[in-house]
C-alpha cells in the first residue's frame, strides 16, 4: 500500500503561529537575561513571562496598517504586558529577534530531515543486504561494461547518503546562532552579557562580530548542503528511473493494485515517483543559488534577503523530507527482477568479458598492445556474426595456443568480478 505522505510537523514549524511563538521565546530569554544582569527587575521579568501572549490574527491585521510584521507583533504583545511593556523589545532591533528565532526554526525543521534521510539510509542498507550477491551488468556510458552486484550499487548510496546528512549536520550546527547586538551589532543599548545569557537559555551560539544581521553566508552553507542532498536522491532517482526502462525492466517503483500509468495507453507502468524526485531536485538547487545571492547585502543590512528566505527555508526543508520519504517509499517496495539482472548480463553474449581476455594474454607474455588488438578483433567478429564471444575467442588459434582451452572457459566466468564485493560491503557497513 502507498504511504500518504503526511507531516504536519513540518508544516507547524514554519506556520506562522510558531514563527511568532519563536520571536516571544528570544524576546524572554532577552528578558530573563536583563534581569540577571540587572537591566530589568526580576519581578517585572516574572510578570512579562507570564503574562506576554499574542494573537495572529491581531498581528496581522496590526501589520495591514504598520506594513512593519516585527512591530506589530511588538505592539501586540506590548498590550498584554501593562506597564511592564517597556521592559519588552528594549534595545533590539527586529533582526535581533528574527535571526535569531530563524535558527531555531531551521534546528527543528533540519531534525525532522535527517530523521528522514536516516530512514532512507536504512531501507537502502536493507535493500544491500538482499542483493549482496545479486549479479547484474555495470553500465558506463550508459553502455555495458563489466559485471556488478546490485548490493554493490545500493552500498555507493548508503555511503552517499550518509555524507549527505553529514553535511547538513554540519550545515546546522554553522547556521545555529543568534545576535542581540543592536541595530548595527555594536551592542549600544544591551552588552555582550545579556547576549550571551540569552543565546546560552535559547542553545545557540553569538555571531561575532555582526551587523544588523546574522552573516548569510552561513546561510547559504546550509541551502548548499539541502541542494547536494536533493542531487544525491535525484542521482537514485535517475538510476532506478533507467533501470525501469523497458529494454533494461530490472527494478520498478511500486505500483499500487488500482494505479494508472496512461490517460491513453493501458499498459503503460511510468515510474511517476521517481521523476517527481527528479524534478523536485531543481527547485531545492534553485534554492541554494538564491542563497548565495542573499549573501550581498548593503553596507550593515538591507531586506532584500528577507522576501526570499520565506520561500527557500520552508520549502526547501519541505521538499527535501518529502523527496526523501518517497525515495524511502520506493526502495522499501521496489520489485527487482534477479533473473532479468541476470539475462541482462549475457545480453552483448560475452562482450563484456574482453578485459579479462586481454589480461590473460598480458599475463602470459603478450605485449599489452598486441593482447588488446586481438581482444578487439575478436570482440568486433563476435559483434557482427551475432555470435559468442567466448566461441570465437575458443576458435581463435593463437589464444588457444596461448592460454589452452580450460583457461579459454574460466574467463567467461562472471563470479571472477564480483569475488570482493561481500568484503567491500561489510566494511563499507552494510553487512
Amino acid at each position: 500500500m502507498i504511504r500518504r505522505y503526511t507531516l504536519p510537523e513540518m508544516a507547524e514549524i514554519w506556520s506562522e503561529k510558531t514563527k511568532l511563538a519563536r520571536w516571544l521565546e528570544v524576546e524572554l530569554a532577552v528578558v530573563d537575561a536583563l534581569a540577571e544582569t540587572g537591566g530589568v527587575p526580576a519581578d517585572a521579568a516574572a510578570r512579562i513571562r507570564r503574562n506576554a501572549r499574542f494573537s495572529v490574527d491581531e498581528v496581522k491585521a496590526r501589520e495591514e496598517v504598520t506594513r512593519h510584521d516585527t512591530l506589530s507583533f511588538v505592539e501586540c504583545v506590548c498590550e498584554s504586558l501593562g506597564e511592564d511593556s517597556r521592559y519588552f523589545h528594549r534595545g533590539l532591533t527586529s533582526s535581533d529577534v528574527v535571526d535569531t528565532a530563524l535558527a531555531l526554526q531551521i534546528r527543528d525543521a533540519t531534525d525532522l530531515v535527517l530523521a528522514e534521510l536516516a530512514g532512507l539510509r536504512e531501507a537502502v542498507r536493507a535493500q544491500a543486504r538482499r542483493h549482496c550477491a545479486t549479479l547484474m551488468i555495470g553500465r558506463t556510458h550508459g553502455i555495458h561494461a563489466e559485471p556488478i552486484t546490485f548490493g554493490l550499487k545500493l552500498a555507493v548510496w548508503y555511503r552517499e547518503l550518509g555524507r549527505a546528512a553529514g553535511r547538513i549536520e554540519r550545515a546546522r550546527d554553522e547556521v545555529l546562532v543568534g545576535k542581540i547586538s543592536g541595530p548595527v551589532g555594536t551592542y549600544s543599548h544591551l552588552p555582550p552579557a545579556v547576549e550571551e545569557k540569552a543565546l546560552g537559555a535559547l542553545g545557540l551560539k553569538p555571531e561575532r562580530p555582526a551587523t544588523q544581521i546574522v552573516q548569510r553566508d552561513r546561510h547559504a552553507a546550509y541551502l548548499a548542503s539541502l541542494a547536494l542532498a536533493a542531487a544525491s536522491l535525484e542521482k537514485m532517482s535517475v538510476e532506478l528511473r533507467h533501470l525501469q526502462r523497458t529494454e533494461v525492466d530490472e527494478a520498478k517503483e511500486p505500483f499500487g493494485a488500482g494505479q494508472k500509468g496512461s490517460s491513453s495507453m493501458p499498459h503503460k507502468r511510468n515510474p511517476v515517483m521517481l521523476e517527481q524526485v527528479s524534478g523536485l531536485a531543481r527547485l531545492v538547487r534553485s534554492y541554494a543559488l538564491a542563497a548565495v545571492e542573499n549573501v550581498a547585502l548593503w553596507h550593515e543590512r538591507d531586506i532584500s534577503q528577507s522576501s526570499v528566505e520565506r520561500v527557500i527555508f520552508p520549502d526547501g526543508t519541505t521538499l527535501l523530507h518529502y523527496m526523501a520519504n518517497r525515495m524511502r517509499h520506493i526502495l522499501e517496495n521496489m520489485e527487482v527482477d534477479v533473473a532479468r539482472m541476470r539475462s541482462n548480463v549475457d545480453l552483448t553474449r560475452g562482450l563484456i568479458y574482453s578485459q579479462r581476455l586481454m589480461l590473460a594474454l598480458v599475463d602470459a607474455g603478450w605485449e599489452r598492445t598486441r593482447a588488446y588488438d586481438k581482444s578487439r578483433r575478436l570482440a568486433g567478429a563476435a559483434a557482427a556474426a551475432a555470435a559468442d564471444f567466448r566461441d570465437i575467442a575458443a576458435g581463435d588459434v593463437e589464444v588457444v595456443e596461448t592460454l589452452g582451452a580450460e583457461r579459454v572457459e574460466e574467463i567467461f566466468d562472471p563470479a571472477f568480478y564480483v569475488r570482493h564485493v561481500e568484503s567491500v560491503l561489510k566494511e563499507t557497513g552494510i553487512m
